[in-house]
């Protein structure tokens, strides 16, 4: 009978979590079936009330006009660009720091890993200035290098993420490496990161979406329209330009879409990264 009970109970905790999951996931989903929704119609249409959720009728003509009235494409080229220069950096950098944090034994490891967390508490708006002057310097406003080159000196949240799925790895594994006669990058290259891979698709994840989505930074340091990415584009059709709303919506859309596309594509790969990432010390 008891077990009866543990079963049912069990079964009830199990639905009650599925119920409230379903709920927040539908509640977090809304604004985005709003923006598709507000996408696919007229203007008018998209301030009715009662809000109108199937647009009658659908109007595709403003992905066609999203695309043709901006330089789309070639913002999309740019923002892939920024994207990919920053994922590559980040891959680089915070991998061979996390590395010598984590498998190298050296003298004041811990105290150095601790400073470089510390860095954490700084927040943007310290550093913005200097690190534009500094490009400024080299004369390298208005051009990808500004957004690009900080990621190949290394992310502290992306070292500590890494550093921490280092860990995991048995101690074993280099060192028999090492007696076999493998240098230390062939141990990084050939072992560590391969068997890395959960918690380098997180930072791939998280890389490309901040990259993707950011705009503080491309507005500082890109002033040529040719050279916009997509988020500064689109903030600056709206500016200049009377608000189409259902052009906006659909350009909003097609910014949004890739990201999804490669979550839902790395979804497994990235969910076991975060579990298995930040869980040892």
């Amino acid at each position: 009978m008891n077990l009866r009970s543990n079963k049912t109970a069990r079964r009830l905790q199990r639905f009650s979590a599925y119920v409230v999951l379903s709920i927040l996931s539908l509640a977090f989903a809304l604004p985005f079936f709003w923006m598709v929704s507000s996408s696919l119609k007229h203007t008018e249409q998209i301030f009715v009330f009662p809000p109108q959720w199937i647009p009658r009728p659908v109007v595709w003509q403003n992905y066609r006009d999203a695309v043709s009235f901006i330089p789309f494409l070639r913002n999309f080229l740019n923002t892939m660009i920024v994207c990919i220069g920053t994922v590559v950096g980040n891959l680089f950098s915070a991998s061979l720091v996390a590395y010598s944090f984590s498998i190298l034994r050296w003298r004041w490891r811990n105290s150095l890993f601790a400073l470089v967390l510390a860095t954490m508490l700084l927040p943007p708006q310290v550093t913005m200035i200097p690190v534009f002057i500094i490009f400024r310097k080299l004369h390298m406003i208005d051009t990808f290098f500004p957004l690009i080159i900080p990621a190949f000196f290394g992310s502290p949240f992306f070292i500590f993420l890494l550093r921490q799925f280092f860990i995991g790895i048995p101690h074993e594994l280099p060192e028999s490496a090492r007696i076999d006669g493998c240098n230390e990058f062939q141990i990084y290259y050939r072992i560590i990161l391969p068997l890395s891979v959960p918690a380098l698709a997180a930072v791939v994840l998280f890389s490309f979406l901040w990259s993707w989505t950011d705009f503080l930074y491309p507005l500082i340091y890109l002033h040529t329209q040719s050279k916009f990415t997509l988020s500064l584009a689109i903030q600056q059709f709206q500016s200049t330009h009377t608000v189409e709303w259902g052009m906006l919506m659909a350009a909003s859309t097609l910014l949004t879409l890739p990201v999804i596309t490669l979550f839902f594509f790395a979804q497994k790969t990235f969910v076991q990264g975060i579990i298995t990432t930040g869980l040892k010390g």
